[in-house]
C-alpha cells in the first residue's frame, strides 16, 4: 500500500503513518519552548538578548531599506542590497528565537519600524557618503553590543559548563562578524568623507545606546 493515497477529495493515510506523523508533531511542540530548560536567571538573560537582538536586526533591516529607496540605482545600490539581504537573514533567524525561546518582542516595534526607515533614508538623501556614515555608525554599535553578549554567555558557559550557551554564541557571533564586515564596508566607501561625519557617527550612536536600553526593558 502507498504511504498516501487519493480518493476523489480526500487523502487517506494508514494507521501506521497517521500515528507516526501525530508522534513528529508531537516532538516538535514539545521541542519548540526551549525556555524550559533554562532556570530562571539564565532565561531571563535570553529573553533579554533575543528580544533586544531582535529589535536591533528589525531596525537595521529598516535602515537599508531606506538607503536602497535613495540610492538604489546609483554605484552602491548593490552593495546596500547585499548587506540588506545579510539583515534580512539575520532579522529572520532571531524571529525564529523569538518563538522557540518564547520571548515577548519589545512594545516598542513600531517605532523601531519608522525610526529605522527614516534614518537610513535620511542620510541617503544627504548622499552616498552620509548613508555609509549611517552604517559605520551603526554597525560598530551592535558590534559593541554583541561582543558585550558574547563575554556575558561566555560567563554563562563557564560558571555552568553547559554546552547549550553554544548555540546562540555561534548565532551572535557569526552575525557579529557580518555587522563588522558592513562598518568596513562603509569605511572603504568614503563614510569618513561625509560632511559632519564625527557628529553624524556621535548622533546616531546615542541613539543606538538609547535604543538597546530601551528594547531590552520594554
Amino acid at each position: 500500500m502507498s504511504i498516501i493515497s487519493m480518493r476523489g477529495s480526500r487523502c487517506l493515510l494508514s494507521r501506521g503513518q497517521l500515528s507516526k506523523m501525530l508522534t513528529t508533531s508531537s516532538q516538535r511542540l514539545l521541542s519548540v519552548n526551549k525556555q524550559e530548560d533554562l532556570d530562571e536567571r539564565t532565561r531571563k538573560i535570553y529573553d533579554r538578548i533575543i528580544r533586544v537582538d531582535h529589535a536591533g536586526e528589525f531596525g537595521a533591516d529598516r535602515i537599508y531599506a531606506g538607503q536602497l529607496s535613495v540610492l538604489e540605482k546609483t554605484d552602491v545600490g548593490p552593495l546596500i542590497q547585499h548587506m540588506w539581504d545579510q539583515e534580512k537573514a539575520h532579522l529572520a533567524k532571531f524571529e525564529e528565537l523569538i518563538g522557540e525561546y518564547r520571548v515577548r518582542p519589545t512594545i516598542l516595534h513600531p517605532f523601531w519600524k519608522v525610526a529605522g526607515y527614516a534614518l537610513g533614508r535620511g542620510t541617503a538623501m544627504l548622499g552616498k557618503e552620509a548613508a555609509m556614515a549611517c552604517t559605520v555608525a551603526v554597525e560598530e554599535s551592535i558590534t559593541n553590543h554583541y561582543n558585550d553578549q558574547l563575554r556575558e554567555l561566555l560567563a554563562l558557559y563557564e560558571e555552568s559548563g553547559d554546552e547549550k550557551h553554544n548555540d546562540l554564541m555561534k548565532i551572535i557571533a557569526k552575525f557579529r562578524d557580518e555587522e563588522m564586515e558592513h562598518h568596513d564596508t562603509g569605511l572603504e566607501h568614503d563614510a569618513e568623507k561625509a560632511p559632519g561625519f564625527i557628529f553624524i557617527k556621535g548622533s546616531i550612536q546615542v541613539g543606538c545606546k538609547a535604543a538597546i536600553w530601551l528594547s531590552e526593558r520594554v
